[in-house]
């Protein structure tokens, strides 16, 4: 909000700028011109859109009066962030140059900045909230994560005095919904993703989604406030759902589990394998994200399709699940809305929101994390080789809870469920099997979330 050397008095309206008019963009400038009365009344905040930056002029954006349009925008986004008669720039251009060099000059020139931007965040959130912090304004990333759903919000005010134990989540709505199929049809991984193709729920290229690098991205950014550490997307082990089969969904089915690609952070505490860490004040902390048996009493068991969900856990508020849609135009410029009307607020009373501080974590690869697993094999249906199988898990420390075996002509499949045991362990394991003669394939490994039955 605008305070004119000769006229002391705030102007009533904050003027924005936005970059990028894509899906979300464009979804943002209509809320605003459509809805400018309505968040005043509700607010007592008056929004104006007064620039718009954008690559391509010569792109359709439904939705937008194009008169309109045409008075505000330019190519020159960089002409916005400094822009005097701009009082806070929205990013939404995705990616992380010239997105990172455009929101430091914002900041630079005392502009609060509201990003959806999650490549960038998982990135360089450290160096963008210490420029916040240093310029004395707000960086809010509401839509970067989980779209309509307030959960940025809800980690870093509603459980600001929480001490957080972990975060479960799925935040990721296309490979939510090519699992829903497979669980729900019982149809095969290459059909449910054609499935979700068609109807607009996956790029004609997948792989940042079916690989898990968007829920990569988003781990690192909820780690990052719920433990108050610089986590990035590359200290986020990695593992996506191209390799799941329709008879893994079924048999989890058998054993009362839904299979979900989850997001996991937790902190590690208390030592793992007896290793003290006396005197050191980084926060210890595991984040992953991995395709997982989950309880099919679960509240993430039943997140169906395109849906995100998740599931907090801390000391003093025990457990709580946030859930609504994850992606899309308007839900994400919802999102991205109630940011700018957050730091609409901030700037007129002089304040700027809480600021996480961003510490180096002590990062535990999942090697030393423990878990149950799920494990298939094809092997030779011959004597002996079920005993050289089960020798290969004990000499490796790994307890076998359960063992079921199938035919396949000349073949057998065994399917395993381990007691709790160390990732290393089983990686050595799969390892060592994969080196036995009778031991044709090596097929699904997913962990297996929750307690051990009670007598198993």
């Amino acid at each position: 909000m605008h305070v004119s050397p000769t006229d002391p008095t705030p102007d009533t309206v904050l003027r924005v700028g936005v970059l990028g008019c894509g899906n979300v963009g464009a979804a943002f400038v209509a809320l605003v011109d459509s809805g400018a009365a309505a968040i005043s009344a509700r607010t007592g905040i008056d929004l104006e859109v007064t620039r718009i930056a954008v690559r391509d002029l010569a792109r359709e954006r439904p939705g937008l009066d194009r008169v309109a349009f045409e008075k505000r925008v330019t190519t020159d986004a960089h002409a916005i962030v400094v822009d005097p008669e701009v009082d806070l720039v929205v990013e939404l251009i995705g990616g992380v140059e010239p997105a990172r060099s455009l929101i430091l000059a914002a900041l630079s020139s005392k502009k609060p900045v509201i990003s959806g931007n999650k490549e960038l965040l998982a990135t360089n959130a450290g160096e963008l909230t210490a420029a916040a912090e240093s310029a004395g304004v707000d960086l809010l990333f509401e839509a970067s994560v989980a779209g309509a759903i307030p959960l940025v919000r809800l980690l870093r005010e509603s459980l600001a005095g929480e001490h957080i134990v972990r975060l479960t989540g799925i935040v990721n709505g296309t490979t939510n919904y090519v699992l829903t199929r497979m669980s729900e049809e019982g149809i095969g991984y290459e059909e449910a993703l054609a499935e979700a193709q068609a109807l607009g729920y996956a790029e004609a290229d997948p792989t940042a989604d079916v690989e898990g690098y968007d829920a990569a991205a988003k781990a690192a950014i909820l780690a990052g406030i719920a433990f108050d550490a610089d986590v990035r997307a590359s200290d986020v082990h990695r593992e996506g759902i191209a390799g799941i089969e329709a008879r893994d969904i079924a048999f989890a089915h058998r054993l009362g589990y839904e299979v979900k690609l989850l997001a996991v952070a937790e902190r590690c505490d208390r030592p793992i394998d007896g290793a003290e860490r006396a005197g050191d004040p980084a926060p210890s902390v595991a984040v992953r994200v991995h395709p997982a048996m989950v309880p099919a009493a679960h509240p993430l068991a039943s997140v169906r399709g395109s849906f995100n969900a998740v599931f907090v856990e801390g000391d003093a508020a025990g457990e709580l699940m946030v859930y609504g849609r994850g992606a899309g135009g308007r839900p994400t410029a919802s999102a991205v809305l109630g940011d700018v009307i957050d730091a609409a607020h901030h700037l007129r009373e002089g304040s700027r929101g809480r600021s996480a501080r961003r510490r180096s974590p002590d990062l535990r690869p999942i090697a030393e994390l423990h878990s149950q697993y799920y494990l298939t094999l094809d092997v030779a249906d011959r004597p002996g080789v079920l005993a050289a199988v089960a020798s290969v898990f004990g000499d490796h420390n790994v307890s076998i809870r359960s063992m079921e075996q199938t035919g396949l002509n000349t073949e057998a499949r065994l399917v395993f469920i381990t007691h709790m045991a160390l990732e290393a362990d089983v990686s050595a394991t799969l390892i060592a099997l994969g080196g036995l003669d009778s031991v044709e394939r090596i097929g699904s490994m997913l962990r297996v979330i929750g307690p051990e039955p009670d007598g198993s």
